[in-house]
């Protein structure tokens, strides 16, 4: 259809929308403009998830094996041991997954709409047919749309057309029977805006859409697994086969040695079920979980479960300056014309006819729109801020465009750094342009003084440069307003301009910047700024907010596309294309870097994937960027990136905490029953102890580490390697010590109780139970840093490690005191003397950890100290 006779046919208005009376009668009969998402994952899914587990297939293997040789307290015990274990992953893996739902739900896409006269932000699931919707580069498009006005507009339909080159769209008919790829007047649902902008009527949404009718395209696929849980994943695979092996070796060795057939195959599931550390699937899952959903609480929603990972190893972070590290609050505070500077306070720009010519630019050559009040509008800040300036000086858009239509629109390009736009003006056109200083200038020929117009000379460029960095020695953005007239509405825009001024438009740097920048500085963490904006400009705001120091280099994008020597003193990369700052994330990476990238625009999309955390703006941030990007900002603040790297770094800690402490105290049951074997002991703990032990020590003080809020001074120690293992050489040794301990404990108390309290032989293996469970739960006050106080620390401070003892106490003691809970366990009442002998045997590898910690925390400084001597 010709683009006239569209709006009639969905009964709206190019000039006012739909009202929103009428927006609401059509969402009735319409529904909201959603495509039937993939159905949450079910709760028998997560409940089978549960079993398919190699730690599962080994538990029902030694339970089915107790069945078999009459068992059955030992069988029973098994399938106990896997209900708990499945019920407790099955919840947790069901909060965990609905918690991810929910945190999908924070990234709903906008739209800019016009509705009842004034250009809306609202939700794209609120759009109905008839509504007129603006999109410009970076956005998705919501819904399938006829155009009625389009600038040098592009958009991907690959998704869609399987074409990789972007698709040209303009307002014009096509023939009915055009195909797909064909439709250069429509843009369809979900695909992307990649250059220029356009304004288009709603002609179908939800199912209704192109997309909608082969919704197979865009069903998501399966759920991402982290490289981390991917190591957890491949650490119990590898523990399984480990304890399968030495399970066989064990009970060859005492078959051949004329051991009895069943007590060796007691001793095999004692063993199996010792080894394996139920819990750490279900702790892992609520660890990743929760941190990202405390994340999302603190505006950082993570889009990809590697980046929690990755987060923690983040040693360089490239910021944008705009709305990141300034507050993105725009307000102009200085005009400078060719007759001089204009005068600008508080309220408002000079009405004189310079300052009228100037700003009538700026309010035409512009893509936002303003509301009722006086902070309402959408759009860029910046142009908001320039349809304020005009407003004060008495330049209603609106009105102006009612004398001054708009027939043309050459959207902003990265290439030409301009914008510009057409009007009718009598016979001929008059042309509105605004952008960078140095390209407006670069295409000017002339300058306007008043109403008269000379020819632009050497001197006269070379005035405009120096006021153009005085202005940004002041921290301002400097933007450059030009005209011309001209006799064909499709003549070139961006050449033979009369250049009318500048305007200087102040951006207040955040407050909490100059904090977040020295966390980093501690924690190991550069910071480079990278900006289009002009060199003299952030140069002063990175003084200003203590990123830079007057010394410090200041690169122009010209040579930001390598590394020059001495990039080590670079705190700003200024004017950067899109193509170089992919070159720096690159030329940063191949240095070693685990580089962090802020970005807003669909030109900062493929920086944004290259980086190793891809980080987009939530607010200001296009469609195209936040889909590139790994985390999205949901405030669009500096200190959010700072606050989402403590938090990742917490999470790798507690999920290395919580490990080692799953694999300690479950060598020492390994320990403890293979040495009993090997040296012909009777069992010192029996196989159904063993898996009630499990239950209580591999998840309770498990989930209470990995609940733990991290150390005050996490950001105060340099980023790990991302190579680096959950578990390296240190923690191995300190969990084969810890093992150990709790080993010796454990036969000690042993020794002890039979030879020289004699106790019975059900009394014994209760003191062997009792010293081995509460030594593992004590072993949860080993699990501090080496650097923490011995009282006062990571861990005695987290109240649910508390919560967790006491819990475990109760369940420990309980059984002995239940007679027909104890005879199933095998328990028998101790006296005084046999829980004073379990209380210091259990407490014994705990002061003999935190002794050896204390001598290597005062050996290591003496070390240090003679090095350095």
């Amino acid at each position: 259809m010709p683009v006239g006779d569209v709006p009639g046919r969905f009964g709206t208005s190019l000039h006012a929308g739909l009202t929103g009376a009428e927006a609401r009668r059509r969402l009735s009969w319409a529904g909201r403009n959603v495509i039937a998402p993939k159905e949450p994952t079910g709760a028998l899914v997560l409940f089978l998830h549960q079993l398919a587990s190699p730690v599962v297939y080994l538990l029902a293997a030694a339970g089915g094996l107790a069945l078999y040789f009459g068992d059955w307290r030992e069988a029973v015990a098994v399938v106990a041991v896997l209900a708990v274990n499945t019920g407790l992953g099955f919840f947790t893996e069901l909060r965990a997954v609905r918690s991810v739902e929910g945190l999908r739900a924070l990234g709903t896409h906008s739209s800019r709409v016009r509705r009842d006269g004034y250009v809306r932000v609202l939700a794209a699931e609120d759009l109905v047919p008839g509504d007129i919707v603006l999109v410009e580069g970076g956005d998705a498009v919501p819904a399938d749309i006829r155009l009625v006005e389009a600038s040098n507009l592009g958009a991907d339909e690959s998704m869609l057309t399987g074409e990789s080159v972007p698709a040209n769209k303009s307002a014009d008919p096509v023939a009915p029977d055009a195909l797909l790829a064909e439709r250069s007047s429509m843009l369809f649902r979900g695909t992307l805006i990649t250059r220029g902008s356009g304004t288009g009527i709603v002609v179908a949404t939800g199912a209704e859409t192109e997309l909608g009718g082969v919704s197979r395209l865009v069903e998501q696929a399966e759920p991402e697994r982290s490289p981390l849980e991917r190591r957890l994943e491949h650490l119990s695979r590898q523990m399984v086969w480990l304890v399968l092996m030495v399970v066989v070796l064990l009970a060859g060795v005492g078959v051949a040695t004329g051991k009895d057939l069943r007590l060796m195959t007691e001793a095999s599931i004692a063993l199996a079920v010792a080894a394996i550390p139920e819990g750490l699937p279900i702790v892992a899952t609520l660890t990743l979980a929760r941190g990202m959903w405390r994340m999302a609480c603190r505006n950082a929603l993570i889009q990809r479960l590697s980046a929690v990972e990755t987060l923690g190893a983040t040693t360089l972070i490239l910021t944008d300056k705009t709305g990141t590290l300034t507050e993105n609050r725009m307000t102009v505070r200085h005009l400078s014309s060719p007759s001089g500077d204009l005068p600008v306070s508080e309220g408002g720009c000079d009405a004189s006819s310079e300052a009228q010519r100037l700003l009538r630019v700026a309010v035409l050559c512009n893509d936002a729109a303003l509301g009722a009040g006086v902070r309402e509008g959408s759009g860029d800040p910046m142009e908001q801020a320039l349809l304020r300036a005009g407003r004060s000086a008495g330049l209603d858009r609106d009105a102006l465009l009612h004398e001054w239509p708009k027939v043309k629109k050459h959207a902003f390009e990265a290439d030409t750094r301009m914008m510009a736009t057409v009007h009718p003006s009598g016979p001929r056109y008059w042309v509105a342009v605004k952008g960078a200083p140095e390209a407006v200038l670069a295409a000017s020929r002339r300058t306007g003084v008043g109403e008269c117009d000379r020819l632009l000379d050497h001197n006269d460029r070379d005035l405009w440069r120096r006021r153009v960095e005085e202005l940004g020695a002041r921290g301002l953005r400097v933007i450059a307003c030009a005209e011309k007239m001209a006799d064909d509405r499709d003549i070139h825009p961006f050449e033979d301009l009369t250049f009318l001024g500048l305007v200087g438009l102040e951006d207040p740097a955040r407050e909490d910047v100059p904090a977040a920048l020295a966390a980093c500085r501690a924690a190991g963490i550069r910071v480079v700024m990278v900006t289009g904006d002009h060199a003299i400009t952030a140069r002063s705001i990175a003084c200003a907010i203590g990123l830079a120091q007057p010394e410090d280099r200041v690169v122009e994008g010209a040579t930001a596309g390598g590394l020059p020597n001495g990039h080590e003193d670079i705190a700003v990369f200024a004017r950067v294309s899109p193509v170089e700052k992919l070159a720096l994330v690159r030329a940063y990476q191949d240095m070693g870097e685990v580089v962090a990238m802020t970005g807003d625009g669909v030109n900062d999309a493929p920086a944004l994937r290259q980086a190793d955390i891809g980080v987009a703006m939530g607010l200001r941030g296009t469609d195209v960027a936040r889909e590139a990007a790994a985390m999205v900002l949901l405030d669009d603040a500096f200190p959010t990136i700072v606050g989402a790297i403590r938090e990742g770094r917490i999470i790798f800690d507690n999920i290395r905490r919580f490990v080692a402490y799953l694999l300690a105290c479950n060598l020492s049951e390994v320990m403890v029953v293979g040495l009993a074997v090997v040296s012909t002991l009777p069992l010192p703990i029996l196989p159904l102890q063993i898996l009630y032990l499990n239950v209580v020590t591999d998840v309770f003080p498990a989930f209470a580490l990995a609940l733990g809020e991290g150390r005050d001074d996490i950001l105060q120690r340099p980023p790990r390697d991302p190579k680096e293992p959950i578990l390296g050489r240190d923690q191995w040794g300190r969990i084969v010590l810890h093992a150990g301990a709790m080993t010796a404990s454990t036969f000690g108390a042993l020794a002890v109780a039979e030879l020289w309290l004699a106790f019975d032989r059900a009394s014994i293996v209760t003191v062997t139970f009792l010293t081995l469970a509460f030594a593992q739960l004590w072993q949860v006050f080993n699990m501090r840093a080496s650097a923490s106080k011995s009282c006062r620390n990571e861990v005695t401070r987290n109240p649910w490690i508390w919560a967790a003892l006491l819990l475990c106490t109760a369940l420990l003691v309980g059984p002995t005191y239940l007679p027909s809970v104890g005879t199933v366990l095998g328990f028998a009442p101790l006296g005084w003397n046999g829980w004073a002998l379990v209380l210091s045997a259990s407490l014994a590898p705990l002061l003999a950890v935190q002794f050896a910690t204390l001598v290597a925390g005062a050996i290591k400084p003496s070390a240090r100290e003679g090095r350095s001597v």
